[in-house]
């Protein structure tokens, strides 16, 4: 490993190509950014941060949408050595509070469309130099005036490729969100193994990804993905919508499509779906959960588009384990992206066989080097070189990795082991089901199978006992659902990641048959 190595210089390598003219990037208006502009609003920030007294290893909480804003922040605050934190900017006032507390930032960039929600935070850590981004600062510094103006080159300072270069928050599923630290060297690992192996992507490549930069998945598809190769990137700025999403696919004519199951199942429901061309596009992708082969299959057949499912991690950084173009096997996560090692062991550490079930563990040059302030957490989760991901896998024959849920939504019925993601995709297979979600409950002591179900059509009431036999007919007996519960939506994270825990919790109207 080199003795120094910055990662604001993913830039810099775009200007030693001659591309400094080349887009790097589209907003949301439509107006084209190329590295040069992208290179030079992010010395100007790094030189007013120094402006500011922010020094070496400094924290900088960004709140702040998919706008130009975000690389000159993200990149400006690494170049001159400090430590960018992205949050989700959907978050709960308090979880800013907390941001703030936990990991001492001297400094919030946030957009000024968030301004309202952060204010009361803000008052209550007077020591936090505030930065306002896309609009006017009624108090404290602006971003908009610091890119008219300012110090077009910076050199970045000269940090070890080990050093604290940026967090990411996790999405605190149980408990309050840990800071996940990753070092300088950890963006590039992902660009040379995940978007260089498996996407291979390149300069005439347009990215375009309905998932944000604040999250590990977004960060790669949107700025260091498009940085490594050259390529251009297309912004779009807040909740993705399946309409909105279908009208950047038929603006800008992406060549890779980056999404998550819920998105690609909202947009294949939408009016627009039909009447939008996806020819530009060369290759899907899927993260975040799992992809159903029923998902896959109709987008396939209405598109030619092949989406390569994989699963990845904040802590990992982006997708470790995936399928390859042209030998996708739907309903797998596929097999080890070059760079990582995967094994699955069980409860007691020892390496499972082909078809066994257990926690997939995986080792890589993109893994975090720990949990800020949560050191318990730390040692749990690393294991050696290993990372314990708290997923359920297991291998078949031909090398796929199949996902079998969390370990902690695992259901044991009947002394046997249960899947939800089983039941979900044969469940998604009825044409009356639009979208599933299947958890664990107790009841009267003995664990039970309940399905959360997004109905096509409003349903009657045989819906819940053909779904059960439904079941029945492809699965194990004892795979199907006791309870059905029709619902509008399920609880979800930004991403939209359903989160089941909450689901346990949830009881409206459900039908129930046991036996």
């Amino acid at each position: 490993m080199e003795d120094r190595y910055n990662a604001s210089t993913l830039l810099d390598r775009n200007l030693d190509a001659g591309r400094g003219e080349s887009t790097a990037a589209i907003t949301d208006e439509g107006d084209p950014l190329s590295f040069g502009e992208m290179c030079r609003s992010a010395c100007r920030v790094a030189s007013r941060l120094s402006d500011l007294g922010v020094r070496r290893e400094n924290r900088i909480l960004m709140v702040l949408d998919d706008t130009p804003a975000f690389p000159a922040t993200f990149l400006g605050a690494m170049r001159m050595g400090a430590v960018p934190i992205p949050t989700n900017f959907l978050a709960r006032a308090d979880d800013f509070s907390y941001f703030l507390d936990d990991s001492y930032a001297t400094v919030a960039v946030v957009d000024a469309a968030f301004m309202d929600k952060l204010a009361p935070v803000l008052a209550g850590h007077p020591q936090v130099a505030v930065v306002v981004a896309n609009g006017a600062a009624a108090d404290g510094h602006s971003i908009d005036e610091w890119l008219e103006d300012g110090e077009d080159e910076v050199d970045p300072v000269a940090t070890h490729p080990e050093d604290m270069a940026f967090w990411l928050y996790s999405s605190g599923s149980t408990g309050r969100p840990k800071g996940v630290v990753h070092s300088h060297t950890d963006l590039r690992f992902t660009c040379e193994t995940y978007a260089a192996e498996i996407l291979e992507t390149g300069p005439d490549d347009i990215h375009f990804s309905t998932t944000k930069m604040f999250h590990a998945y977004g960060l790669g598809n949107s700025l260091s993905f498009p940085l490594w190769s050259g390529a251009t990137a297309v912004y779009m700025t807040g909740r993705p919508t399946p309409e909105r999403a279908l009208a950047k696919v038929a603006e800008q004519e992406p060549t890779l499509l980056f999404s998550v199951p819920t998105l690609y199942n909202m947009m294949m429901n939408h009016a627009a779906f039909a009447a939008t061309d996806f020819s530009s596009v060369r290759l899907g992708v899927s993260a975040a959960e799992p992809l159903p082969p029923e998902v896959w299959r109709r987008f396939h057949d209405a598109t030619g588009v092949e989406i390569l499912d994989g699963i990845g991690s904040t802590e990992m950084l982006h997708i470790y384990c995936s399928n390859r173009a042209s030998h996708v096997r739907p309903g797998t996560s596929g097999g080890p992206v070059p760079g990582y090692d995967l094994e699955i062991r069980d409860e007691d550490g020892h390496r499972l066989g082909l078809g066994q079930s257990g926690e997939l563990m995986v080792r890589g040059g993109s893994q975090f080097s720990y949990y800020w302030h949560q050191g318990a957490k730390t040692r749990s989760s690393l294991r050696g070189e290993w990372f314990a991901s708290g997923d359920r896998y297991h291998q078949a024959e031909d090398g796929s990795f199949g996902y079998e849920g969390r370990v902690d939504d695992m259901m044991k019925v009947g002394g046997n082991w249960v899947s939800p993601i089983e039941i979900e995709n044969r469940l998604m297979e009825h044409p009356g089901v639009r979208e599933a979600a299947v958890v664990g409950v107790e009841v009267d002591g003995l664990m039970r199978i309940k399905a959360f179900v997004i109905a096509q059509t409003e349903p009657d009431d045989e819906l819940p006992d053909v779904l059960r036999a439904w079941c029945k007919d492809a699965l194990q007996r004892y795979q199907y659902p006791q309870y059905v519960e029709f619902v509008d939506d399920f609880p979800r994270t930004a991403t939209g990641k359903i989160q089941r825990f909450k689901l346990r919790g949830v009881g409206d109207r459900e039908e129930a048959l046991l036996g």
